[in-house]
This record gives C-alpha cells, structure tokens and sequence, in this order.
C-alpha cells in the first residue's frame, strides 16, 4: 500500500485533511509544504512535485485563515470602488477579483460613491476587517488622505499620479483621450461639437475637457461655452444636456461625451427630438463599454481599458505584498470608430 492511501482507512469516515498528512505523504517537513504553499520555498523541482501530488491525492484543501494567521495577513484586499452598479467598474472589478483570486487573496468590495467622506469611512471599515492591503478605483480621497493610508498598509490608486512608499498609482492619460476625440469630430468637418462633462470636481472629467479645448485651439477655433455641459456620467444626464440645448437653440451638429453612459442618453435625446445620429448630428463616447458596441447605431469611443486597469491594479498591490515596488502602466487611449459619427453635413 502507498504511503497515500496508508493515511486513510476504506471504510473509515472522511477526517479533515491536514498539512502534516501531506508532509508525511511527501516525504518532506510541515514546514516545507506551509513555505511551498505560501511561495516563500526555494526546494528541488522532485520535492515541489512530490507535495503537489500528496495534496492532490489527499484532497488537501489549504486554510486561509490558517495561513494568513501564520503569516500575520488575513490574505484579504479591500477594494474601494465608486459605484457597485457601474458598468466601467464592473468590467475593473472583474478584473481585481481575477488576479487576486488567482493569488489567494479574497477581495471585499466597498463603495464610495464619489463621496471623500463616505470613502475615508469605506477605508476605515476595511483596515478595521485587518485586510492586507487596499485598491482605491479613481479615488476621491485627498493626496495628503492617501498618503497617511499607506503608512499603515500598502495602497493601490487608480486615476492618480501619485508615489510614497507602500503606494502605487495608475493614471490614465484623459487629456490625450479628450484631445483624440475631438479631433476625429474636427476630421469629419465638425466646427460646432458639444461637450458632455462629468462633474466638475472630477479629475478625469477635467482633463478630457482639456484635451477638447486644446484640440478646438490648435484648429484656430473660437471655443464657444454655450457647447459645454455638464452632467454626472450617468444616461439620463446625456438625455437631459442635449434636450436642454436644444430647447436653448444652441447650433450643434456633433456632440462628445465625457463618458459614453450619457453618450448613449445623449443619442436617445437626439432621437427624442427626431434627430438621426450620425446623419443629422454625430456622437463620441468615452470608455468604449460593452453597450456601445450593440446600440443603434454602434457607438464611435474612446477605449480606455477598465477590465485591465482591474489586473493592473491588482497585481500592484500583490507586488506591494511581496514588499516590491511595482512599475505598471496603462496603455494608452485609442479611438474606436463604428457608426455613431460621420462628415458635417451642414
């Protein structure tokens, strides 16, 4: 009989499998299969394949409690996202849940709101569960907020360029997005283009408007401020600034959205008004969501890689864990052309 099938008994009933048996099973120390488990070995290539099939043969399960406790962590991450219900940090939640599982961490997702107040809370309550570490998705919190986070546990920002020691941030470049889209729109003959931001207090909403102005500038064009509006990213804000303008009888004849949620309300508001898109007026998003791809007609975007920013930001914070210093960056944005926009046609 092998030394597997030694530790149980054929009638016997199941008994919890622990890390000795797999020791005993492998021929090797407790010890040596708690460091093979946790990364931290450094054994022969027939050692790490004689604890691997012992732990496949016993059914061996590890505990994460066990470990984390052993090792001082809970193998748990905190991740402080904006909105729960949000289609682009979906996509980036995915992506952090991904990486972190296929780590032995666990994520618990918490949400901010796009409120500095509600998200120091969402960090306190996090470091009260003794989480390992936290990810921040476009963070509100202030510079000087984050930077005292890190000195108590290693943090990952999204949307922020920012470096301390136990911090690493990923920033998208949105002026380069802005700038992009509003070019394509100049290209196609557009003279009179709107601009749907997000809140003004919003960084990134900022700087895609700074790369809409720096675009219009650079073609020598006046930039007219009744063609700016503001909304709060979600659709029926889209809806709400094209029918305002129109009920203002402000000329346009294409619009560029901050996002491309209220792109999407913005084309229900042009169609609303009896208004073809791109016929009549064309329109640009920003994110490039999966909705974008299967609405009428498909929806012109900026890419911006929100399941990737997800793993990036994870595997930031694992590095982090590791006690490195991560250097990841994001790709650059990229204009994706479908159906939503054409020539001016006025």
């Amino acid at each position: 009989m092998s030394p597997l099938n030694s530790l149980r008994s054929p009638g016997a009933a199941a008994e919890p499998v622990t890390i000795e048996m797999v020791a005993r099973a492998a021929g090797v120390s407790a010890s040596t299969v708690s460091r093979i488990l946790n990364g931290t070995a450094t054994v022969s290539e027939a050692k790490a394949q004689a604890v691997a099939q012992a732990i496949a043969s016993l059914g061996y399960v590890p505990n994460p409690v066990a470990r984390g406790l052993a090792g001082g962590r809970t193998l748990s991450v905190g991740v402080v996202t904006q909105s729960l219900d949000s289609p682009f940090y979906g996509a980036a939640l995915r992506g952090v849940e991904i990486e972190l599982q296929a780590a032995g961490y666990s994520p618990l997702f918490i949400s901010g709101q796009w409120n500095e107040r509600e998200e120091q809370r969402c960090a306190s309550l996090l470091r009260s569960r003794r989480v390992d570490g936290i990810i921040l998705l476009d963070a509100r919190l202030s510079d000087p907020a984050l930077l005292e986070l890190a000195r108590r546990l290693p943090v990952v920002v999204t949307g922020r360029k920012l470096e301390a020691p136990g911090l690493a941030s990923l920033s998208f470049d949105n002026f380069l997005g802005g700038r992009q889209a509003t070019e394509y729109l100049l290209r196609l003959g557009h003279r009179r283009i709107v601009f749907i931001a997000g809140a003004a207090d919003h960084q990134d909403s900022s700087e895609r408007l700074l790369g809409y102005r720096h675009a219009l500038r650079a073609h020598g064009l006046r930039i007219d401020e009744r063609l700016l509006v503001f909304g709060d990213y979600s659709e029926r804000s889209g809806a709400e600034a094209i029918e305002g303008l129109l009920d203002a009888r402000v000329a346009f004849s294409a619009v560029f959205a901050a996002n491309d949620q209220m792109a999407l309300g913005a084309m229900l508001g042009l169609h609303r008004r009896g208004m073809a898109v791109p016929r009549q007026v064309s329109v640009v998003g920003f994110d490039d969501l999966q909705a974008g791809h299967f609405c009428i007609p498909p929806l012109t975007s900026i890419h911006q890689p929100s399941h990737e920013m997800g793993q990036l930001a994870a595997q930031a914070m694992i590095t982090l864990l590791a006690g490195r210093h991560p250097d990841l960056q994001l790709p650059l944005p990229r204009l994706i052309e479908r159906e939503s926009a054409g020539p001016c046609r006025a």
